[in-house]
């Protein structure tokens, strides 16, 4: 933890004096008024009542009041191996949040404010790198917080694209052609040949820029919806890429024998697009910008280059983008009726 003081600057957040140790407050000036992050070591034996806790928070907006600002918003984190502890203090304040220090996790409870200005994604995506640091200390039950944390459900899939080309490889092209997409087959009973294209490629070239991909940008998706969602979407894009393909071939007539993880690649990186918006245009390095540039980038290429299946991009982009909108509203949902 010794390092969230440099993610607070590297923001563009000020520290401010402060005579006590254990009380930290950084500021940032946004257009509509000022951000100050409260930070609390409770930690080191440290306790305070909730009198004495709102007293404080009631004491930093009088302070920045003094000077004129006209809108002061106030998060505060309460760094706590203890989270109850911290729980109890916090409780009746909306904007406060917990770091468990032991095990490098933000704690949002369901009263609380669900997300301040992007912090959220970038203080996740700082304890989710902070675990993998050589020389951590293992989690209470013994095992590496680092494998807990990893993103399974990414790394299976790129598994198996591997394993499948590597049987490709020794096989010739038996699984190409009994798996691969294409319309003749599928209106004759070759309907999973939908599912079985996704795992299939070309060559290795092929391969290793989907992967890449899908490894790189699926588990930055996978953290935010939960594994179980993410590899719906991720089969439910590469299946909407599919279905695209074929009703684009049978209105143009011009059939294609075609294989690829590419429309659930590109479902992946319209989740990520719908999820960066959600975060108000920011989520770990990535914006809106740089990640609808890099959808149309991929898209443009493909529509300049022969060989691509360019509607199963499409299809999966959108399929991809629409599933994450259902995720995170049903989290809401989830939320608001929890709340109740």
């Amino acid at each position: 933890m010794n390092r969230l003081e440099d993610l607070f600057f590297a923001q563009g957040y000020d520290k401010l004096p402060s005579n006590l140790p254990e009380f930290n407050f950084y500021c940032h000036r946004e257009m509509q008024g000022i951000n100050v992050l409260h930070v609390i070591d409770y930690r080191q034996g440290l306790y305070i009542s909730g009198d004495q806790y709102a007293h404080l928070k009631e004491k930093i907006t009088e302070f920045f009041g003094s000077r004129g600002e006209p809108e002061i918003h106030v998060m505060t984190l309460i760094l706590s191996e203890d989270t109850e502890k911290a729980r109890r203090l916090c409780e009746q304040d909306a904007f406060c949040w917990i770091i468990d220090t032991r095990a490098y996790r933000l704690i949002v409870h369901e009263t609380q404010i669900s997300d301040f200005y992007g912090w959220k994604g970038i203080l996740e995506d700082y304890l989710f790198a902070a675990v993998r640091e050589p020389g951590e200390a293992p989690c209470a039950d013994g095992s590496k917080k680092d494998l807990r944390s990893l993103p399974w459900i990414s790394i299976f899939l790129v598994a198996v694209n591997v394993i499948s080309f590597l049987i490709c490889t020794f096989t010739g092209d038996l699984l190409y052609n009994k798996g691969a997409f294409d319309v003749t087959e599928l209106l004759h009973g070759g309907a999973y040949r939908l599912f079985t294209s996704m795992f299939l490629h070309w060559g290795v070239q092929h391969l290793f820029s989907n992967m890449i991909v899908l490894y790189y940008v699926g588990a930055l998706v996978e953290r935010e919806l939960g594994p179980l969602p993410y590899a719906v979407l991720y089969l439910l894009s590469g299946l909407a890429g599919n279905i695209f393909s074929a009703g684009y071939e049978l209105l143009t007539g011009s059939y294609a024998s075609s294989v690829g993880a590419s429309g659930a690649v590109f479902g992946v990186e319209g989740a990520l697009l719908l999820l960066v918006m959600l975060r108000r245009g920011r989520l770990s390095t990535m914006t809106t910008g740089r990640v609808a540039f890099a959808i149309a980038f991929s898209l443009y290429c493909g529509f300049t280059s022969a060989g691509v299946n360019n509607a199963a991009h499409v299809g999966g982009v959108l399929m991809g983008f629409f599933a994450a909108a259902v995720v995170a509203a049903g989290k809401k949902m989830w939320k608001l009726s929890e709340c109740r």
